[in-house]
């Protein structure tokens, strides 16, 4: 199993940082990066002709390589919204039709489509969340309710962020494919831990930031569009997204066609001196890592943390129903309150997310920081 890397962050031994599913510290390479290219964007005379095209293609190649897409399948965006609304424009749901959504799902997979709804004629659906965080069988009965109006898209969460419900998107995506449906996946929560091949899953569009479980900054994103939405009209009009549109040309707008593949719709202004390094260094170090080596790493942290915690006042979303590495307390009397400020003056963290305290453990962690979270826990507990 993988050890802790946390020789790999500037985490001081005294602080439990338990709470990557907010955001993740940057490991100290990638801070390294990051204060050199300043400096490259502080004198940009010295940069050659290739260099942004080199930072943009080692960044796609990376983010592909988690999720076993091609590289030319990925698109470089600045936040799963920005994705989600690359999807809305190429996507039309039929009128009269229903577009799936999770409740309490994050903002970007779900407005869209209430935006879009009244419009264009459809209703967007709310799959209610459910008590024991079992996800896959409430989407399912959705998808499957006898009597629904015809279903055209299913716009969700894999990981809901709220109770760390898993969502088994390969059952979503074959009960997708009898209804001839689209199948839209932010996979905020679940790339670089949770096994994703998009090869395999054929999704019509999958979407993941860095800045969270892939160690990287804000503002990085990138969005696995399906070869067959690939001739899209993308949200921004770029020389990059045309085949031969170049200001060193003596012929400006020499060939005004799109390129052929995903690259269409990377976001304009995506020649980032300084992030697009930062987001490849972390999805590298978790490649590197290996997918299953992680998961086994996290499973095992939030396992003894449940282990731990049993016989207090708190419920516990089963193993079968629950992402890995993210460990959700519900407690039927209320939160204490004050309960995440006094673990916080303990420098123990996590976050407090819909009357629940989200625990999420990354590759930084170590025992010694599960077995303190237990101890406070259960002192404020008992």
């Amino acid at each position: 199993m993988l050890a802790s890397q946390r020789q790999h962050f500037d985490i001081p031994r005294e602080v439990a940082y338990l709470n990557a599913a907010s955001w993740s510290p940057l490991p100290l390479a990638t801070q390294e990066a990051a204060r050199q290219a300043v400096g490259r964007k502080g004198q940009p005379w010295k940069l050659d002709a290739s260099f942004a095209n080199r930072q943009h293609e080692r960044a796609r190649a990376a983010a592909a390589r988690l999720i076993g897409a091609d590289a030319g399948d990925i698109a470089l965006v600045s936040s799963v919204g920005y994705g989600v609304a690359i999807a809305g424009k190429v996507l039309a749901p039929a009128k009269g039709s229903r577009v799936l959504v999770l409740e309490n799902d994050h903002t970007s997979p779900v407005l869209e489509w209430q935006s879009r709804a009244e419009a264009q004629g459809f209703t967007v659906e709310t799959v209610p969340q459910p008590a024991d965080a079992d996800w896959t069988s409430a989407v399912l009965a959705a998808i499957e309710r006898p009597g629904a109006r015809p279903l055209s898209l299913c716009s969700i969460s894999s990981v809901h962020w709220s109770d760390g419900g898993l969502v088994d998107i390969a059952r979503v995506q074959a009960a997708l494919r009898r209804q001839g449906a689209a199948f839209l996946v932010d996979a905020t929560h679940g790339v670089g831990v949770v096994a994703t091949d998009v090869k395999e899953l054929d999704p019509d569009f999958l979407i993941f930031p860095t800045y969270k479980w892939v160690l990287g900054p804000y503002g990085r994103g990138f969005v696995y569009v399906a070869k067959r939405h690939q001739g899209g009209v993308p949200l921004e009009q770029t020389a990059f997204g045309r085949r031969d549109v170049k200001a060193e040309n003596p012929v400006y707008f020499a060939d005004t066609r799109y390129v052929p593949d995903a690259r269409r719709y990377d976001m304009g202004e995506r020649d980032h001196f300084i992030s697009m390094e930062m987001a490849s260094i972390g999805m590298e170090m978790m490649a590197a890592w290996g997918q299953g080596a992680v998961v086994a790493r996290l499973a095992s942290l939030t396992h003894r943390i449940g282990e731990g915690l049993a016989g207090l006042p708190i419920s516990i979303p089963a193993e079968s129903v629950r992402a890995p590495h993210i460990l959700s307390l519900g407690f039927p009397e209320g939160m204490p309150e004050g309960l995440v400020e006094r673990l916080a003056a303990e420098q123990i963290y996590a976050a407090p997310r819909l009357g629940r305290l989200r625990i999420s453990p990354h590759v930084y962690n170590d025992e010694a920081d599960c077995d303190r979270l237990v101890a406070a826990l259960r002192r404020e507990l008992r």
